[in-house]
């Protein structure tokens, strides 16, 4: 095939949060895979792709590179770059999409990289809560993937996302995250179990928690996370007589003396923090803070945040294992209680 064909079957999705050089890598292994491209193939060269796909040009020197060391690709003088091989199969391809990309989720992201490694292509999407970008997403990707990795969570509008995910076929379907009852058929799923998770937490965690008065949970009515929370942090405390509230705002939260506060989102424990700080109360001893989802500067924050949270490196290696062995089995995430002289 003439190279100037080869260019125009190698795109850049300006949506898909896929590194641009593996895009350019990825694209090159489809059209090798569906035979398009050929042993022998003259490639374009690199200012040449730069050029059309309208990217740097280091970028495109990188996917290259990634080819050649796969094997791929190689160059000669005054011939360029070349198709050397095209036995180089990835029986594997991987639409991934997630919600949105926090710490957490890089955590699953780079466990799942690490576990499947050249066994898998993946197109990795995000559509940050927005249920019409989400169904926008999996209609314009109809590509015959042989795993969809999903992560359901809507701001708003969610309530027919069964209907969309229903329309894939179960046996290529992963969900992440949470569960839809909605969702039938036999599935693979890698998932939380939010309302068992966080009663246990805070079991674990009695013996510092008496020493406190009044639980508050933090929970934004805007938050995307999911009710089962409020309802495992209520029965929780109904069931050790713990006086409880639920908070929506803590900007309007009077900061008192014998209150934990357990934070879902990343600014409203910055806030809380700030609001101690302007008090003669002290973090761990009068006032104590517990944090939903590890992340490494909660280590150091404040000599240590404790949290409570889901092993999320472990929900990426668990996805890659679910994948591997082409299972639908519906797998538990490890959730656990991190101490920290924050409670």
């Amino acid at each position: 095939m003439k190279k100037g064909k080869i260019l125009h079957l190698i795109n850049v999705d300006p949506y898909s949060s896929t590194s641009k050089y593996l895009q350019i890598v990825n694209a090159v292994l489809k059209e090798i895979e569906k035979g398009t491209i050929q042993a022998g193939d003259n490639m374009p060269s690199i200012n040449e792709l730069s050029i059309e796909l309208d990217i740097a040009r280091d970028t495109v020197e990188r996917g290259y590179k990634h080819l050649r060391q796969l094997g791929v690709i190689n160059a000669v003088p005054r011939r360029g770059y070349f198709i050397e091989s095209t036995e180089f199969r990835r029986p594997l391809s991987v639409f991934l999409l997630f919600n949105k990309l926090s710490i957490p989720k890089k955590n699953i992201y780079d466990a799942l990289v690490k576990e499947l490694g050249n066994q898998a292509r993946i197109d990795f999407y995000i559509y940050n809560n927005d249920f019409h970008f989400f169904k926008s997403l999996l209609a314009g990707n109809k590509e015959n993937y042989t795993h969809y990795v999903i992560i359901p969570h809507f701001y708003e509008g969610g309530e027919t996302a069964h209907e969309i995910i229903n329309m894939i076929p179960k046996d290529k379907l992963i969900l992440l995250d949470k569960l839809l009852p909605k969702v039938t058929g036999q599935y693979g799923a890698v998932y939380i179990d939010a309302e068992k998770d966080i009663y246990q937490g805070l079991q674990d965690g009695i013996d510092k928690l008496v020493r406190y008065r009044t639980l508050k949970l933090i929970f934004p009515d805007n938050s995307y996370y999911p009710k089962e929370i409020r309802k495992g942090f209520t029965h929780f405390c109904q069931d050790n007589a713990f006086q409880y509230k639920i908070i929506h705002d803590i900007e309007q939260e009077e900061i008192c003396e014998g209150d934990v506060y357990i934070n879902m989102i990343e600014d409203d424990l910055v806030t809380l923090i700030e609001k101690i700080r302007a008090t003669p109360l002290e973090i761990g001893q009068q006032v104590g803070i517990i944090s939903y989802n590890e992340t490494p500067i909660k280590r150091v924050v404040h000599q240590g945040i404790t949290t409570i949270s889901s092993d999320f490196y472990e929900m990426g290696v668990m996805t890659a294992n679910v994948i591997l062995s082409g299972s639908t089995e519906r797998a538990k995430v490890p959730f656990r209680l991190t101490l920290r002289p924050s409670l």
